[in-house]
């Protein structure tokens, strides 16, 4: 399995989880190269191969670069999971302008999810039995939710829904693509995330709790394993039932 965005959070435990469930793990980092270093660590700690690289999705040439280097690192790469997202809520990006924001989101979340998206079809689709690629939305694309960040992920995550329901026509049957759409994850947005806030989103969710980065690598793992087989252009909602 190959995961962007695998140095913390939702990436770190699909790497982990992809590990558990008896996979070799490619997984990239922007600028985090000790957590994900720490990841690789992990995955060896269970008896399977990691491969650590640096990639910025952002970067158009990188990502035509790395693609086939990366699939030679284990020979094959049987599912590709492109996780890694800009992060507009904490830290430095939270400081953006709202158009920064968006061109931001604009360029690794969706240009970087499509671009990447073309090179892993290109790739599993030329090795024997194909391969499975899964992209992140979020579950609010299909309802709303009200506020300026919000309409930005709306925009963005909801392009990546779209965009992957026609790449999976576009590359079936020999590639089978699907899309994790996560809802209230308690990643470091959420950790950090003042009390109110806090247990109004668990409250307001009929499941009573926020949800975790290993409730979102279960479902992954899942439409990665022959259990899915028969699952293409599908949204899976990790969010405890806020949206249905």
């Amino acid at each position: 399995m190959l995961v962007t965005g695998g140095s913390s959070g939702i990436g770190s435990a699909i790497a982990l989880a992809a590990a558990r469930a008896g996979a070799d793990v490619v997984l990239t980092y922007r600028a985090n190269e000790n957590g994900a270093r720490d990841v690789g660590r992990g995955i060896t700690a269970l008896g399977r191969r990691a491969h650590v690289v640096q990639l910025d999705l952002g970067d158009v040439p990188a990502i035509r670069a790395f693609a086939r280097p990366a699939r030679d690192a284990f020979g094959r790469i049987d599912a590709w999971v492109n996780n890694a997202g800009a992060d507009i809520l904490t830290g430095s990006g939270e400081r953006l302008s709202t158009l920064d924001k968006l061109d931001l989101l604009m360029r690794v979340d969706l240009r970087g999810t499509m671009l990447a998206s073309w090179e892993a079809a290109d790739i599993l689709d030329a090795q024997d039995g194909g391969g499975v690629i899964v992209n992140m939305s979020w579950d609010h694309v299909i309802t709303g939710m009200a506020g300026t960040n919000p309409q930005l992920f709306a925009a963005v995550k909801g392009g990546v829904l779209a965009f992957s329901k026609a790449l999976a026509r576009t590359v079936a049957p020999r590639v089978r693509v699907n899309i994790i759409a996560p809802g209230w994850i308690e990643t470091s947005f959420g950790a950090g995330a003042d009390k109110p806030l806090y247990e109004s989103v668990a409250e307001s969710t009929p499941l009573k709790r926020w949800g975790t980065p290993e409730d979102v690598a279960a479902a992954v793992v899942f439409l990665a394993s022959p259990a899915a087989s028969f699952l293409t252009g599908q949204t899976i909602n990790v969010g405890g039932g806020i949206v249905m």
